[in-house]
Parts: C-alpha cells; sequence; structure tokens
C-alpha cells in the first residue's frame, strides 16, 4: 500500500469513445491490486486489474480536468477525466508503480487469496502431468524411449526434465544435437500420431553457411526411423526463408539438405515477435477510431496485418496436419522453437487429435506445448518490467487460431469463445501462477505450486460457464481449416469485447447453453418423479394383494357375515387396520391411511416429502432476455455471465450464483448451480 498515494478520487469523469458527449460520473478507487470505478446511479462498478493494464498515458489537460488514458492486455480502452491535475498525477504514479512490477516475486498470484474457501492452494496442480499425456498417447513403447540426460535441466535448461527421443538415440547423438541447437534445444517428441507419424521439435541449428555436425544428422535419421510406414519425412522451418538467410550470418541458419538424408525442406513464412508485436499494435489502433466507418475500419484492419498473419499461422499448422495424417513424421522448429513452434505444434496436434479439442485436453495441451517446452510466458506477456522488444501476443494469436478453428467447426470443440477468453485473461493477470515464469525450471525454481493457487483449479469450479452446447463428441478425428480469404475472421468478441455498442445483448451461445441446462434439468426431475410414481404403484399393488388376500380368508370363514364383503369402504378401513398391526413394515402402515384419504397418498404416505422434492426444481426458468440487473443490484452487460438458479429459476450474476448442491428432485444428485438463498432453503440453514 506504500506505492498508493492517493486511495479515492471523487467526481471522475469516465469517457466511452462511443459516447464522448455524456460522460458517467462517479468515483475512483485505487487498491493495492485494483483501480476500480463506481457509478453511484447506476451501481455499475469496473474493475481494472493492475496486471492487465498495458499502458498509461497522461493526456493535456482540458478545462473539466486532467484525462488518464488507460489501455489494458484485455482490450480495454478507457479515459477517466479527474478534476485536479495533482490528483491525476498521484493515481498516475501511483499506477506506474503498480502495473508492472520490478520483481516476479511481486506479482500478484503471491498475495492472492480467493474469496472463498473451498479452493485449496493445492487444486489443479497436479491435473496434467507431462508422462501421463505422453503415456496416453502409448509413449514410451519400443520406437520412443524417456531421455534421462535432462533430470537436472542440464542438457537444456528451458525444456522439461522429460525428453521423449528415439529408442536408437544414444548419449552421444543427444548431447551433440543439443550443442548444434540454438539454446540446447535438441529435436524431442511432441506429439505421436496412431499412424506412428511423429511431430518433433527442436530450434535452429547453429549452422552458419557451412557447419555441420553428425550427431544432429544422426539424430534426424533416427527420428526418420521411428516411423516405418515413409521413407521421408519433412522438417519444417516456420520462419520466411530470408529471415533464415540473415540468421546464418550470425552463424545459425538452418539444415544443409546437401548434408541431411531421407528429408525434405520446406520454409513456412510466419514473420518473428516484433512484427507481430506492432501488428497488434496497429490492430488496437483500428479498434480505437473515435469515428469509425467502414472504409476506416476495413482499411486500418487490413493495414495491421493481423489477419494475413493468424493465416499464415492456421496455413503451415495445417501443412503439418495434413502431413501427418498421411503417414509421414515432421520436425518443425523457428529460430529458439519457443514462439511460432510452439503455435503450429500445438495448432496441428488441435487438428489431428480430438482429445485437445476437450476442455481437459485443451488444458493439457497448453502444458504440455506451451508451459513444459518452454514459451516464455513472462517476458512475452510483460509481467514484470523487462525489455519490451520481448514482449510480443504469441499465445494471443494462438487462442485466435484456436477462435478460427471453433467459428468453423463449432461441433467439433466441447468448449466455448468464454472459456478462450478467461485463458486469455489470467495469462496475463498472474492471479494464478500457472503462467508464470518462462520455463518449466523457473516454476519450480519459484515454488510456484507451494506459494500460488492453479487456474486449473479456479477453472474446474467453473466448467459449465465454458460448455459448447453444439459440441458432438464423435465429430470425425482429423479436422481441417479453411485458408480462404473470406473465412478469416475478425475476432469481435477478443478485440472489441468491450464495446457495449457492437455486441448482441446475450451471446447465442449462453441461450443454446441455458436452453440445454434447462432441459437437462427438467429430464432429470422427470426421471426421479417415473421412479417415485413406480415405487407409490408397487406399494398399492403389495397393498391391494394383502387386503385382497385378507378378505378373501375372512369372507370364507363362517364367523363373517355376508353383508360384509358389500361394504367395501368399511371392510377396506377394517382390513387396513388389522393390516397395521399386524404387518410392522407395511409401505402404507406410518401413514394412517383410509379409503377416504387414498387421494392424499403422495402426501401423507411418502416418508421422504414428495411435495418438497417437487419443489425443489424449477420449471419455468426466467427468460434471460428480461434481465437488466441482478438481485445484487449488480447490471449486466454484453460480456457479463448470466446464471440460471436450478432452482427458483431466477436469474444472478456470477458472484450470487457460488454454489452447486444437489437438489432432492433430481435423479442424479449431481451438484447444481442454486443462488445463496435457495442454498440456505435446501440445506435448512437459517438465514
Amino acid at each position: 500500500m506504500d506505492d498508493i498515494k492517493l486511495a479515492k478520487v471523487e467526481n471522475v469523469r469516465m469517457i466511452d469513445r462511443y459516447n464522448t458527449k455524456n460522460p458517467i460520473l462517479g468515483t475512483l478507487y485505487l487498491t493495492a491490486t485494483h483501480l476500480i470505478f463506481v457509478e453511484p446511479d447506476t451501481n455499475k462498478e469496473t474493475w481494472i486489474l493492475h496486471m492487465h493494464i498495458a499502458s498509461i498515458e497522461k493526456l493535456p489537460l482540458t478545462t473539466t480536468g486532467s484525462p488518464l488514458l488507460i489501455r489494458c492486455k484485455t482490450f480495454l480502452s478507457v479515459t477517466f477525466v479527474i478534476p485536479k491535475d495533482s490528483e491525476c498525477h498521484d493515481v498516475y504514479m501511483s499506477l506506474v508503480k503498480l502495473y508492472q512490477p520490478v520483481s516476479i516475486n511481486k506479482l500478484y498470484c503471491f498475495n492472492y487469496q480467493p474469496v472463498k474457501d473451498d479452493l485449496p492452494k493445492s487444486a489443479g496442480w497436479d491435473f496434467f502431468k507431462l508422462e501421463h499425456e505422453f503415456k496416453r498417447m502409448r509413449v514410451p513403447n519400443d520406437i520412443w524411449t524417456l531421455c534421462s540426460l535432462n533430470a537436472n535441466y542440464e542438457l537444456c535448461d528451458t525444456y522439461p526434465r522429460q525428453i521423449y527421443v528415439p529408442q536408437e538415440a544414444n548419449t552421444a547423438m543427444l548431447i551433440g544435437s543439443s550443442r548444434f541447437r540454438s539454446k540446447g534445444r535438441l529435436p524431442a517428441l511432441t506429439y505421436l500420431h496412431s499412424n506412428k507419424a511423429s511431430i518433433c521439435r527442436c530450434s535452429q541449428p547453429l549452422s552458419g553457411f557451412s557447419a555441420r555436425c553428425l550427431e544432429d544428422e544422426q539424430m534426424l535419421e533416427a527420428i526418420r526411423k521411428t516411423n516405418p510406414n515413409s521413407d521421408y519425412m519433412y522438417v519444417v522451418d516456420t520462419r520466411p526463408r530470408i529471415n533464415a538467410l540473415a540468421n546464418r550470418a550470425t552463424g545459425k541458419g538452418y539444415e544443409n539438405e546437401a548434408f541431411y538424408e531421407n528429408i525434405k525442406f520446406h520454409f513456412l513464412g510466419i514473420e518473428n515477435i516484433h512484427v507481430q508485436r506492432t501488428s497488434l499494435q496497429k490492430l488496437v489502433e483500428a479498434c480505437e477510431q473515435k469515428t469509425p466507418t467502414m472504409s476506416g475500419f476495413l482499411n486500418a484492419l487490413e493495414s495491421s496485418g493481423w489477419l494475413k498473419h493468424i493465416r499464415s499461422i492456421l496455413d503451415t499448422s495445417s501443412f503439418i496436419s495434413n502431413v501427418v495424417d498421411k503417414g509421414v513424421s515432421v520436425v518443425v522448429h523457428c529460430s529458439d522453437g519457443w514462439d511460432r513452434t510452439a503455435q503450429v505444434c500445438s495448432l496441428a496436434a488441435l487438428m489431428l487429435d480430438p482429445f485437445y479439442r476437450t476442455i481437459k485436453g485443451f488444458q493439457s495441451l497448453i502444458e504440455k506445448d506451451w508451459l513444459s517446452f518452454g514459451h516464455k510466458f513472462s517476458d512475452r506477456c510483460g509481467h514484470i518490467q523487462t525489455d519490451n522488444r520481448e514482449v510480443s501476443p504469441i499465445f494471443t494469436q494462438f487462442l485466435d487460431c484456436t477462435w478460427q478453428l471453433m467459428s468453423q467447426r463449432n461441433d467439433a470443440f466441447e468448449f466455448n469463445e468464454r472459456f478462450l477468453l478467461i485463458l486469455h485473461d489470467h495469462v496475463h493477470s498472474c492471479q494464478f501462477g500457472t503462467f508464470v515464469g518462462n520455463c518449466e525450471k523457473d516454476r519450480l525454481d519459484l515454488k510456484l505450486t507451494e506459494r500460488t493457487f492453479s487456474l486449473w483449479g479456479y477453472m474446474t469450479n467453473h466448467l459449465n460457464e465454458y460448455i459448447n452446447p453444439l459440441y458432438k463428441p464423435n465429430v470425425d478425428e482429423t479436422i481441417k481449416a479453411n485458408l480462404a480469404p473470406q473465412c478469416i475472421k475478425f475476432w469481435r468478441g477478443m478485440y472489441s469485447r468491450f464495446e457495449s455498442g457492437v455486441h448482441p445483448r446475450e451471446p447465442l451461445g449462453d441461450l443454446l447453453l441455458a436452453s440445454k441446462d434447462h432441459c437437462n434439468s427438467l429430464e432429470d426431475h422427470v426421471q426421479h418423479l417415473t421412479k417415485r410414481i413406480a415405487s407409490f404403484k408397487n406399494y398399492l399393488s403389495k397393498s391391494a394383494k394383502k387386503l385382497q388376500d385378507v378378505t378373501v380368508t375372512k369372507t370364507n370363514s363362517k364367523e363373517t357375515p355376508t353383508t360384509e364383503i358389500n361394504d367395501n369402504k368399511y371392510n377396506y378401513d377394517k382390513k387396513l387396520s388389522e393390516l397395521s398391526s399386524a404387518d410392522d413394515d407395511h409401505p402404507l402402515k406410518p401413514s394412517g391411511i383410509s379409503f377416504a384419504n387414498l387421494s392424499q397418498l403422495s402426501e401423507d404416505a411418502d416418508p421422504n416429502g414428495l411435495a418438497e422434492e417437487i419443489d425443489s426444481v424449477a420449471v419455468d426458468w426466467k427468460p434471460m432476455r428480461k434481465v437488466t440487473v441482478c438481485s445484487c443490484s449488480t447490471p449486466f452487460d454484453q460480456f457479463s455471465k448470466k446464471t440460471h438458479c436450478w432452482k427458483c429459476g431466477d436469474v444472478f450474476c456470477e458472484r450470487c450464483i457460488d454454489k452447486n448442491i444437489p437438489l432432492p428432485g433430481q435423479d442424479s444428485g449431481r451438484p447444481v448451480p442454486v443462488c445463496r438463498t435457495c442454498f440456505r432453503l435446501v440445506q435448512k440453514i437459517s438465514p
């Protein structure tokens, strides 16, 4: 809190660039972790996490005050006009110190504590193990084996400890290949397809103009031999050829075709991190036009080159996917093998393997190809004060490419757009330790599993928010990207997500998901009622049989007058009374049933309270479209998640639906979302 010079500023105007003539007046609060703007009239709160801030700019003084322009990594751009210049300066200086810490140990994750205690610190850290993912791909086997040389990160400190290499690769080959590759990143297995074709990844060779390495040549030949279905393999260099040629002057470069046998080389032109960073800056400028016209926006989008880069990444990934699908192995690299290589290897696997298109599989893919193999998240996302030339939207592009595939094949993915946006937000938020650091070794040295919470543990408690209602699990094993220019789209949900004027009030996916949840709730309830009806039928049939047997016995007895069998009501009540005294376990005994109140069986004879079970499930759900504000007075906007309470059917914000419990009226017994009031009713907790 020592960095905060001013904790509260009143009469601040927040300017929405779509509504510059009517700024919103409110109070600005500065906390240790967030900048919060509160609108007193609507009670709406705008929260800006310090770690999400990309840049802060003090604009020239105006007649109404001193403007402060804040741009966020989540693509929120907001201007606060603070009445006094001195107050604006204090807020500015505080934010400069808070939004980008000097030390990695000052990041938000090391101080973050969840509001609720139901998320233990250990949750999520053990969800994904690299050896489990390779075991799913049936590795190790008689062709691929685990390399033990990197157990202490001695072979390559940016690789995982567990590296899988060809069985015939000996120690000399592995060490020689590592020394011949930039940063020691030798070729290692990242994906093995069912047809034995593989994807291996590495960095560029230190070949210069004529240098060669026999061990590296033997290593690539060993990789080629792991696939008995093809007598050649591809080496894919994701860089433009001119970039690779330029690197030769610095002693690096690419493989000399004269030295590597049975290999086909391909250059696929994905630009470097500096070009991508500039492209994103131009894209943001295109989205921030104050009076956007159709031609103005389209021209700015075109000049940014962003969609061209997205298409280039998808094109390279598609090439790798198609080759592997046809049974040919591929070795992939860029310069250092942790940016473009991570993008295309993970996207190719996403196209090839339906497992990676599930929620768990996608998280596993990120763990493997991005976290384990050393994508520099802290540098690329600018988590701490560092060289700005290291910052680049590499992971953002990966999510964008995934969204492009989802848009083309929405039935092939278990997760929805919100899932990708949550991932993007928390890669930059540093609220969780999952994406902190530049490699696996960094994360171990920082002891993140002991000191921070895992994003995967948090997301487990919100899985129902990420489900794609159109998902078909039995979709084709391999999907292909349509690379036609008109099929590569601008991702409005990411880059214009905070523009209230360009989004529908409720995303179609949310409406479909709500309909699906409602149907599931009703089907579950019907199944429960069907079983209850069957049990009552069983009770009645057994009772009727016993009554009939007793009546027949008494009728045949000489002691019973013949008139008794003609009075059904009298007989029923009398015989039931006798049964009640005789059969202690008779299902009708506790109810005191008689012929007159037989219609009340469902209420009186039910030991578990059938009426309570029926009332526990909402048959009618309130339509989302009519709800503009939650019961807690939080207004809903275009990116708010609206959630139904499965007991009362009302719509609430995410903060008010924070409980999941089984409802008595549902057969499955699985926990479902309920509001706080209904939670107390079901649990019989007094307010």
